[in-house]
């Protein structure tokens, strides 16, 4: 007898179940792209790229020093220019290149024009040589003649002064009479107003013999100064080195006709240099005399100060001159490049970030990291070295950032990294 089919029934898992499973696997895979949607196109990460492919640098407290970069070459401090004093024919005493002492004759220019007008001068004072040996011969003769009238009126007086002592002893005795008398003091007082007006001419004679005389002798004097200077013209024209050093270049032609004032050739001072840099316009304003300048130059780093600034711009540059504190520098030569750095201004504890290309984006946003996402935030920058810049504000001490190009991502506001 059959009871019931139960041994005929095989036992089957609850389809209720299976759904569940189902369902919770489609769940978790619909949230874990949307979760993916979601942070890919949220606000904190519109886009992502490689940890690797930017630089990354830690804001820090320190001193920064304040400088600009600039290209140059060596100079000699010391390089004239050697010019013609005369119009001539040069003739030229050395070649560029060769060395040469202080005081060497250089160069000569001949100058006929010159050496005949000191001819002619000299000739003008053995002229003037003459009359005033002859002025001095006159002078003597007419002194003497005016000596000759001086004591012929002393003799005039003597005599009337006897006459009148006469007169007046005969007037006594009645021996003359009274109109004699008279007549005797009369010829006194000639004598005597004669013999004052001959002293007198003789006196103004003199002096006016004595002032020709040194009228003559001036002129004789300013002739020998004319000469002197011609001489001394003529002398000139024996070009000598200046310097010690060595012919730069030659800026006339070997028996060429120069002009008076015509350059005829460079020296170089070898004993002194100075570095020539070419600064950015941009800077002109922040340099100034006195600022100290540190220099690369064949491996070696030199330490000078700025000595000169042109007061233009050539080429959006200005060309300052560098003074080195040491002389003794060996291995550097005329003209040879060079590397320098100019150190405008040195602040203390102020918040630092290393210098980057994100600068060239106005250095107003900077990308701030936290954890593996980059954002964009507002920035301002203050003073800027050749390796560093100054944070003014948007970020504190210890904060990462990107200071590499931003150009691949500046549109977005926030960064992914991988």
């Amino acid at each position: 007898m059959i009871q019931d089919t139960s041994a005929q029934d095989i036992a089957l898992e609850s389809k209720t179940n299976m759904k569940k499973v189902i369902f919770i696997v489609i769940v978790v895979i619909g949230l874990f792209f949307l979760g993916a949607s979601m942070l890919f196109s949220s606000p904190s990460a519109n886009r992502s790229i490689e940890r690797a492919s930017v630089q990354i640098a830690t804001l820090e407290v320190g001193d920064l020093i304040r400088d600009v970069s600039a290209t140059g070459r060596i100079v000699a401090a010391n390089a004239p220019q050697l010019y013609s004093p005369e119009q001539g024919y040069v003739e030229l005493k050395v070649q560029a290149g060769d060395t040469v002492s202080i005081g060497q004759i250089v160069a000569t220019v001949e100058s006929p024009e010159l050496q005949n007008q000191l001819k002619q001068e000299r000739s003008e004072m053995e002229r003037l040589k003459g009359q005033l040996a002859r002025q001095e011969l006159d002078a003597r003769r007419q002194t003497l003649q005016l000596t000759k009238t001086l004591d012929l009126a002393e003799v005039d007086l003597q005599a009337a002064e006897r006459e009148e002592r006469r007169a007046q002893a005969s007037i006594v005795n009645n021996l003359i009479s009274q109109i004699d008398l008279e007549k005797a003091v009369d010829d006194l007082a000639r004598a005597k107003l004669s013999f004052k007006h001959a002293k007198q001419e003789v006196a103004l004679a003199k002096d006016t013999l004595a002032f020709e005389l040194d009228s003559a002798r001036s002129t004789v004097s300013r002739q020998a100064l004319v000469i002197d200077e011609l001489v001394r013209k003529t002398t000139d024209l024996d070009i000598r080195a200046t310097v010690d050093g060595v012919i730069g270049n030659l800026l006339s032609q070997q028996r060429s006709l120069v002009a008076q004032n015509a350059p005829l050739m460079t020296l170089v001072d070898l004993s002194a240099y100075e570095a020539e840099l070419n600064v950015a316009e941009s800077y002109a304003n922040d340099l100034s005399l006195g600022m100290p300048v540190e220099i690369s130059i064949g491996g070696q780093k030199i330490v000078g100060q700025l000595s000169g600034i042109s007061p233009e711009v050539t080429n959006r540059e200005v060309t300052t001159r560098v003074r080195f504190d040491q002389q003794d520098i060996a291995g550097i030569r005329q003209n040879q490049q060079l590397s320098a750095r100019i150190l405008l201004e040195n602040k203390s504890n102020v918040l630092k970030v290393r210098r980057g290309s994100f600068v060239q984006a106005g250095g107003f946003v900077a990308y701030k990291i936290e954890g593996d996402v980059a954002t964009k935030i507002d920035i301002q920058l203050g003073a800027r070295s050749m390796r560093e810049v100054e944070v003014l504000s948007g970020l504190s001490a210890n904060d990462q950032i990107i200071i590499s190009n931003y150009d691949e991502f500046i549109e977005s506001d926030s960064v992914l990294l991988n």
